[in-house]
């Protein structure tokens, strides 16, 4: 099993764009999940305004199916270790690993901000957040996910 940190912005839509165009990269993620053990977390802004429910009911089946949670707030984290204080994204994919999944676990970080990790961060699959996640980077990421996955 693999887990999949999913920022929305820049990722299912292109930064900054209309709400008409909302999720429209979803079906590239549906396509480089499809048929493998993958779980989904979110790290999206959209977690400080919405429940985890009302989350899922933007998203289709494909994605909506394998999402087990959401990451806490960087403002309440408690312990940040050192290494991790000045990329938030990242503390907060950590806070959230270590409470619910073993030490061991194959993590990706699906994001088009690369500041929130800390620099040549391995986990990060960063995605241009310009054009959201095409189909190249819908490609890209399905290999990183079969190669996490042997």
């Amino acid at each position: 099993m693999t887990l999949l940190f999913l920022d929305f912005d820049g990722i299912l839509h292109p930064e900054f764009c209309h709400a008409s165009r909302h999720f429209e990269c979803e079906p590239s993620l549906a396509f480089a999940i499809s048929a493998l053990d993958v779980e989904i977390v979110v790290t999206s802004t959209w977690r400080h305004n919405l429940e985890l429910k009302e989350i899922m009911g933007r998203l289709s089946d494909p994605v909506s199916s394998k999402i087990v949670g959401m990451t806490p707030r960087y403002s309440q984290l408690a312990d940040v270790p050192h290494k991790l204080a000045l990329y938030e994204r990242e503390a907060e994919c950590s806070a959230w690993l270590s409470a619910n999944r073993p030490a061991y676990t194959r993590w990706v970080a699906v994001d088009d901000r690369p500041w929130l990790f800390r620099p040549f961060c391995p986990n990060l699959f960063l995605v241009d957040g310009k054009r959201g996640l095409d189909e190249q980077s819908s490609q890209s990421l399905r290999a990183r996910l079969n190669e996490l996955s042997r």
